[in-house]
């Protein structure tokens, strides 16, 4: 990987940071711009003679829906950054909200409160499409994923012609792709065990979570989730030289 591509990474809250995202992309030659949702570009950014080539799109996380547009006013702008990358073939990986974009742009269906709650380290199932995958394949020959999810509005149906590549049993739709080079996961690979311990613990309570047990937890599966998650993000690495080419 001799050529640096860069990728332009939204942050659509100001808690929901890239984490150790950009630290690994940077490893695998990636150079990386964190820009926040209220300061996104208009449409057209992806390929604007202003403005240096995006190679691919990160979507972070955030606490509300991809169509909220009243408290949100920048999401229109980025629902129409994700269509044109869809378009054009641009590489994007959408996490969490960003998954939801992902899904509301291409045609999926978002609930919100959906009753697929889910905290924590929290165990994902691949399945088989998963094997063929340009970012699953290398991570099929784990029994399971172990993945920081942090939610409760989910992708209630898939887009159409989309290729469910992971599941669990408290939230159907964790991975999936659009086309041949967009992804969307409902987990957070970016971040790790000790985000939790920024998490609100008098909320959590409120509900009846106890945050030293999510801790707890997630400490415990932190090699794991951190060698998965590498890999994850190496493998969208390639995708992004390969597209690139």
């Amino acid at each position: 990987m001799n050529t640096r591509r860069r990728v332009l990474i939204v942050q659509n809250a100001e808690r929901s940071g890239p984490g150790r995202l950009t630290a690994w992309l940077a490893e695998d030659g990636i150079e990386t711009v964190v820009v926040a949702g209220a300061d996104l570009p208009d449409p057209g950014a992806l390929g604007n003679a202003d403005q240096p080539p995006v190679d691919g799109l990160v979507l972070l996380g955030g606490g509300f829906m991809p169509d909220d547009d009243e408290h949100f006013p920048f999401l229109p702008r980025e629902r129409a950054l994700v269509s044109e990358a869809v378009a054009s073939g641009v590489p994007v990986l959408g996490i969490c909200l960003g998954a939801q974009v992902l899904a509301h742009v291409t045609g999926g269906t978002v609930t919100a409160s959906s009753g697929e709650t889910e905290h924590g380290s929290c165990p994902v199932a691949l399945l088989a499409p998963a094997a063929d995958d340009p970012l699953f394949a290398g991570l099929t020959g784990y029994e399971e994923l172990r993945m920081i999810q942090n939610h409760r509005d989910s992708i209630t149906t898939l887009p159409p012609g989309a290729v469910l590549l992971a599941t669990s049993d408290a939230c159907r739709v964790q991975a999936f792709r659009v086309g041949e080079a967009a992804w969307g996961v409902q987990f957070h690979p970016e971040a790790d065990a000790a985000r939790l311990t920024t998490w609100n613990e008098t909320r959590l309570a409120a509900v009846g979570i106890d945050r030293a047990e999510l801790v707890a937890q997630a400490m415990a599966d932190s090699a794991l989730n951190t060698d998965q998650a590498r890999r994850l993000a190496g493998a969208f690495a390639a995708v992004v030289h390969g597209a690139g080419n």
